[in-house]
């Protein structure tokens, strides 16, 4: 038995083998804490601090941190000591989540390929758009956020995350999302195998598209023979209230893409569902039916942890709680943060919401802030992120893309007790940005430290 380890000695040695800068940024921020347990919505830290978790590890703990069914379901898999990852036999498991899915998604969706992650579920998807309509361009919209392997990464403009990797994959294009008439036009060219797309940028600051506009993107699709492919990885599993985000809008896509949530949180999992013309592209006949596998992608823990997974989400109605829950929490965020002229807008669908900031007209906010700006775009929402930790005990995070927006992302189940809190701690944090020095002071003095590390 491996002896327990102390927390400064692990964290020496995460620093020394794994990541350092990592720990230096949570070094930074006044962010590395050591967590001891993690429920629900809390999680306490080895020196008894109890932070409430509005961000969910980025939309992956629908079901909240460790329910019990999800844990109680891993243990019965491995009491069981089935076939876990044998790769020669047919797993019964991945055979009963595949069905649960594609029933919840309905449309075409028929077939399931299973994953680890949301970048290797992107990954298949370019290889089996490719296979089904024998071209290779891929379309993508601007403000994406599909992953940080080489395929996912080329469907995303932002230089931050390309920089220093050399050539992406060729003939790849973006177009604005939201807007028919330059989707159409590359559309037209009818060189793309496929538009990936997520129904609601999240990282590009909880982005919603117009109305129509997923609708009319998918019937341009079909005009033109290139798939509709949607990146579900943030917004599935009811993040947004229904089954899909796709739900929303009456969509029927070629592929979606999910990760993430599926599995409570606990084993790393993806899932490509696709319609059997796609697969039928893709595993034509004997030879081909290894031609794209993944050594863990259907193994028995994932896959039982994904059942329990989506059999919480209906046994707690929690969709419907991210439905309702979240217009609460948008309207009463409206409410308490309506006279703070820094705030632009609240925005989001179920439990996947933002609250976007702007420059404000009061000359003395507004030299702070455009200042800050200039020392680096994510200095203010940074700080914003600090002052909810480290004075409110409260987690969550500004957007990958849009470092303006801060994201709202609670597990599905939390309580209403909890919104109350977390409203009235986010309005006191916001308030005191406007009335008080010593934010900005904060935001001088990170600025140094930064500068320095």
């Amino acid at each position: 038995m491996l002896a327990p380890t102390s927390t400064l000695l692990s964290t020496e040695q995460y620093s020394q083998h794994v990541n350092p800068q990592w720990v230096r940024l949570l070094d930074l921020l006044q962010m590395n804490e050591c967590y001891r347990e993690c429920i629900g919505a809390e999680l306490f830290t080895a020196e008894g601090r109890r932070i409430l978790d509005f961000l969910s590890g980025y939309s992956v703990h629908n079901v909240g941190h460790n329910h019990p069914a999800v844990l109680a379901a891993i243990r019965d898999e491995m009491d069981r000591r089935g076939p876990a990852m044998l790769q020669s036999h047919v797993s019964e498991l991945a055979g009963e989540l595949a069905d649960q899915l594609c029933r919840r998604a309905g449309g075409r969706l028929t077939k399931v390929y299973f994953s680890n992650s949301g970048s290797e579920g992107i990954e298949a998807a370019i290889k089996f758009a490719r296979a089904h309509t024998g071209r290779f361009g891929l379309l993508h919209a601007d403000g994406a956020f599909h992953g940080l392997t080489c395929g996912a990464l080329s469907l995303m403009g932002s230089s931050f995350w390309r920089e220093g990797f050399g050539p992406m994959l060729p003939e790849t294009e973006s177009v604005p999302f939201g807007e028919l008439s330059p989707l159409e036009e590359k559309l037209r060219s009818r060189k793309f195998a496929a538009f990936i797309v997520e129904p609601v940028q999240s990282e590009a600051g909880i982005r919603i598209p117009p109305r129509d506009y997923l609708g009319q993107a998918q019937d341009l699709c079909r005009r033109y023979g290139t798939l509709f492919v949607l990146d579900e990885v943030q917004t599935g599993l009811h993040r947004t209230g229904p089954f899909l985000a796709a739900h929303h809008f009456g969509l029927d896509p070629d592929m979606v893409v999910l990760a993430k949530a599926l599995s409570g949180g606990l084993i790393p999992v993806g899932a490509l569902l696709l319609s059997d013309a796609v697969y039928e592209s893709v595993y034509p006949s004997l030879r081909r039916a290894l031609i794209h596998t993944s050594t863990f992608g259907e193994n028995s823990l994932a896959m039982r942890a994904g059942l329990a997974t989506l059999q919480v989400l209906e046994d707690e109605r929690l969709g419907e709680r991210a439905t309702q829950v979240g217009e609460r929490l948008r309207r009463d965020l409206g409410q308490a943060l309506a006279d703070l002229e820094m705030v632009k807008e609240v925005r989001g669908l179920g439990l996947l919401c933002g609250i976007e900031f702007h420059t404000p007209k009061q000359l003395r906010l507004k030299v702070f802030f455009e200042a800050f700006k200039r020392i680096h775009p994510g200095m203010f929402g940074q700080l914003l992120v600090m002052r909810l930790f480290g004075d409110q005990n409260i987690l969550t995070q500004i957007c990958g893309n849009n470092f303006l927006v801060l994201k709202i992302a609670p597990p599905l189940m939390v309580s209403d007790a909890q919104v109350d809190e977390f409203v009235s701690k986010t309005a006191e944090v916001v308030d005191a940005i406007h009335s008080s020095n010593a934010f900005w002071s904060d935001a001088l003095s990170l600025a140094r430290r930064a500068v320095n590390i």
